[in-house]
């Protein structure tokens, strides 16, 4: 079954810190660029940040947050930090192909499940 599969979530107070990891199941994911999106109850879908399929092209929409990815181990990370109670959201990933291997995607083959971020005091 091909999927990506999102962990790392939690509860944590103010001004902590999680890395989440969306790893890809059945397939590889050096050929495509992937997203890291969030969702809070009763808000839009928001694009977070992307990083290209070579690792070579990465933005972050908020700058708190930073992704990466490992190739060998089939797997993108994102790290958050100084997170609010507004960062409380599920957060999901997808991958999509881009253009070139130093360009994010526009479309995407596979989402996640997603992972609770729950920031709180």
């Amino acid at each position: 079954q091909l999927q990506l599969v999102e962990s790392g979530g939690g509860l944590l107070q103010p001004g902590g810190s999680l890395r989440l990891s969306c790893a890809a199941s059945g397939f590889t994911l050096d050929s495509y660029a992937i997203w890291w999106f969030r969702q809070a109850p009763g808000k839009e879908r928001e694009g977070l940040s992307c990083i290209s399929s070579s690792g070579g092209y990465a933005d972050s929409v908020i700058g708190r947050f930073t992704i990466s990815r490992d190739n060998a181990k089939n797997t993108v990370y994102l790290q958050l930090n100084g997170l609010k109670p507004e960062d409380t959201a599920i957060y999901y990933c997808a991958a999509g192909r881009a253009t070139s291997a130093y360009r994010c995607a526009s479309t995407y083959n596979y989402w996640g499940q997603g992972t609770q971020v729950t920031v709180s005091s």
